[in-house]
């Protein structure tokens, strides 16, 4: 259901949303690479303070638009840096809550059975025998763009931009190739990493020299109406046991204050 939510218009969202639900609860907007770590640290955070959090996956361009339209979130983690720097720049995000709370990650994924050697890394797909591979829609996926500069940096972009299928998001795209619309893809290292994939399928990390930093970053929006609960989201965000979680699912965190 959440992933429906995510995809659905802000409109929509705003009535799908249960109207008790979004009272009690802290609202968070999360980058779609989120799905595996996000619904563990809520769970640490919900277990420590009793609030209660919901939680809507996406594409960080799409959430950035919608939010300019007033969309019902209280905080948004961006796979994007500058889409939460450009939301503090107009004003809609609460002065001095902008955290860079990750660094993201990006692999060449393909199923267990598939034959395409991966240790070759993105050169492996210029072989003919590859047919598609999916990647996060770079018009408004950060994931997406890093592929794009990845596979451009490789030299076999223009081999395979007839051959991309093109996820929504980076969950999207991840299930196109776990699925089998795609006999490979460039995905999230957290969501390879994730139980509904590590199992099925190989992959190498694509060398973090070939694309630009996928720097992550949250704010909190200046029209919640939850500021304190999303302050203490944040802070929560910042503790040793979050980054920790982050870690294991393939984020690069930040170097903790005082080290």
């Amino acid at each position: 259901m959440k992933l429906r939510i995510a995809l659905w218009p802000v409109a929509a969202l705003a009535m799908a949303l249960p109207v008790q639900s979004s009272a009690q609860s802290l609202t968070v907007a999360a980058a779609a690479d989120l799905q595996a770590a996000m619904p563990e640290l809520v769970a640490q955070f919900q277990k420590q303070t009793g609030k209660t959090v919901q939680v809507v996956y996406g594409s960080s361009g799409n959430f950035y638009q919608q939010i300019q339209n007033a969309a019902p979130f209280d905080v948004f983690f961006s796979a994007n840096l500058d889409y939460a720097k450009k939301l503090d720049a107009a004003g809609l995000a609460e002065p001095g809550s902008l955290y860079e709370y990750a660094t993201g990650k990006i692999v060449l994924w393909v199923p267990s059975d598939s034959k395409i050697d991966v240790s070759g890394g993105l050169k492996a797909l210029a072989s003919p025998s590859v047919g598609k591979v999916s990647i996060a829609n770079p018009e408004h996926a950060p994931y997406g763009q890093a592929a794009v500069a990845a596979m451009q940096k490789e030299g076999v972009y223009d081999q395979l931009k007839s051959k991309l299928v093109l996820g929504e998001n980076i969950s999207q795209a991840a299930s196109f190739v776990a699925g089998g619309a795609a006999d490979a893809g460039i995905i999230a290292l957290s969501l390879a990493l994730s139980p509904n994939m590590k199992d099925k399928g190989r992959f190498v990390e694509i060398p973090a020299g070939d694309y630009p930093a996928i720097k992550q970053a949250c704010v909190i929006l200046k029209a919640s109406q939850k500021k304190a609960d999303a302050q203490a989201f944040l802070q929560f965000m910042k503790s040793e046991g979050a980054r920790e979680l982050l870690n294991k699912y393939g984020f690069a965190v930040p170097v903790a204050a005082g080290h």
